[in-house]
């Protein structure tokens, strides 16, 4: 695919993480996809892509109206698209999560097959982990 596709790809990717669309969110995940986020706290290291399924899942039932994704910049070569983008949510506990990061995803055959996920841990820790 080119580098336009795979931006493309990535683009409704997060489109459909902010609009609270888990379905077509995992449809864009490869089956042997795999999601890193950096750090150590509880949401780090890798997870399959069941694995990240039901991590969004309970990431939601704490947060009011979804979490938004919005891409800042994209910069994409070959099968590799770097996303930095920022984030906002108002969780249900009254705190407010809002978080700076950089995304690196690998698109083949039109599906993302690994995300790697750099941010503020300590923030996502205090927030979606207390």
């Amino acid at each position: 695919m080119s580098v336009e596709a795979n931006k493309k790809i990535v683009a409704k990717f997060f489109e459909d993480l902010s609009s609270g669309n888990a379905a077509a969110v995992l449809d864009a995940l490869s089956d042997s996809a795999t999601w890193w986020v950096a750090g150590n706290f509880p949401l780090s290291g890798t997870k399959t892509k069941a694995q990240f399924a039901e991590l969004i899942g309970s990431l939601g039932k704490n947060i009011e109206g979804g979490l938004r994704v919005t891409p800042i910049g994209v910069t994409a070569e070959g099968d590799r698209v770097a996303v930095e983008a920022e984030s906002y949510a108002k969780m249900k506990n009254g705190k407010t999560y809002q978080n700076k990061y950089h995304f690196l995803l690998i698109v083949r055959d039109g599906k993302i097959q690994q995300v790697k996920e750099y941010l503020d841990t300590m923030h996502a820790n205090e927030v979606l982990c207390s």
